[in-house]
């Protein structure tokens, strides 16, 4: 059973989900590097989210959820909201129901990632849950991140690949593997994880009607990256001119970009500028932006003072910090000195006394946050 009193940094709990190995043992040894299987991880596993109250998520315009059939050897995809008629229809067999950010809605899914923040918290992305009838499974694929799988309920069989230059079956809905070849093959009873690194090939099979839950990760690409800092920079204002050729001449070939205007984008492109402290900023926001599907829920009324509650960030929240910036949910605030140690345990446990945070100066921003809902404020335990 996952306690609910595991919320940030349990070691016995973090051991347990990982074999017994520390942390530190496991980051060194297997983190992208090589499968681990844990069998009993988690035994005797409560809490889980009812396959109900998953199909009510498939249907909610502000949650991503798709379903994937496999008729044959052909496959079909259908992306949220899931109606309750179409998921009835799907029949008994060959197809599985997943819904990302569950543990934004679910407290035992939100529990089971914070148990994985041993991996700083701006690589923890989500929790997926996966429900799939009898033979269903998505294909055999690969993701370009680490993954941890649990299984909650009935069993699942997975193939395995190690990592390479995979072949894609071309056309297909979804990014399958072409010809894959299994190098080995476990079977996941409830309450057994695998951690898979980036790259390698898997497809997983229900033997029986089972649910699982995947804990992934980020992992930005450096082309995106460079697309979000350069919109980072544009919206603080990027050099601006306008191209003026008062000496121009009739062209003697009229597609041939002169060399003037090539002369022109070179000199202001090389006017772009940067320092340290913008490539922070906008790394700190973009880590922390929420997903464009998240919507948070304002709070109006507070009951009580802040000094006597507890602050509880929201699931939904991410909260981090880099030397003297905090950045929540892809704002940037700056601090001074004697507020940052408060803050930082805030973002580090993801809870804080209110007194702490009240004495520190911060009672205002706390209220400010708990009306946009990043924050709840609870009675002391």
């Amino acid at each position: 059973m996952l306690s609910l009193a595991c919320h940030i940094y349990n070691q016995s709990m973090e051991e347990a989900l990982l074999g017994g190995l520390s942390p530190q043992v496991f980051l060194r040894r297997y983190w992208q590097k090589r499968p681990l299987l844990v069998r009993h991880a988690l035994p005797g596993m409560r809490g889980v989210i009812e396959k109900r109250a998953l199909f009510a998520l498939a249907a909610r315009t502000d949650i991503e959820s798709r379903l994937v059939q496999r008729r044959g050897k052909k496959w079909q995809v259908a992306r949220g909201p899931l109606s309750q008629s179409l998921l009835r229809r799907a029949g008994t067999r060959n197809w599985t129901l997943l819904v990302n950010g569950v543990n934004h809605h679910d407290a035992w899914a939100e529990q089971l990632l914070r148990c994985f923040a041993f991996v700083p918290q701006a690589r923890l992305d989500d929790v997926m849950v996966s429900y799939a009838a009898p033979g269903g499974g998505v294909g055999p694929h690969f993701d370009s991140y680490d993954v941890f799988l649990l299984q909650a309920q009935g069993r699942r069989r997975w193939r395995l690949a190690r990592a390479r230059d995979f072949d894609l079956v071309p056309g297909a809905p979804l990014k399958l593997i072409a010809r894959f070849l299994a190098e080995q093959e476990v079977v996941l009873e409830p309450g057994d994880l695998l951690y898979l690194p980036p790259g390698w090939g898997h497809d997983g099979v229900a033997l029986d009607a089972c649910c699982t839950y995947s804990i992934g990760f980020r992992a930005p690409r450096g082309a995106e990256l460079a697309a979000g800092f350069l919109d980072h920079l544009h919206e603080r204002g990027l050099p601006d001119a306008v191209y003026r050729d008062p000496g121009l001449r009739p062209a003697a070939r009229a597609a041939r970009i002169g060399p003037e205007l090539l002369a022109f984008a070179e000199a202001q492109l090389a006017r772009i500028r940067w320092k340290r402290g913008d490539v922070e900023e906008f790394l700190g926001r973009y880590l922390s932006a929420p997903k464009g599907n998240v919507v948070f829920s304002s709070n109006r009324k507070l009951n009580g003072k802040i000094e006597d509650k507890t602050v509880k960030l929201d699931a939904k929240t991410q909260f981090l910090y880099l030397n003297s910036r905090f950045f929540i949910n892809g704002e940037v605030l700056r601090t001074r000195a004697s507020q940052r140690k408060v803050l930082a345990a805030l973002a580090d446990e993801r809870r804080a006394p209110g007194r702490a945070l009240a004495r520190a100066g911060l009672g205002r921003l706390i209220l400010e946050w708990h009306r946009s809902g990043y924050l709840s404020l609870e009675p002391k335990p």
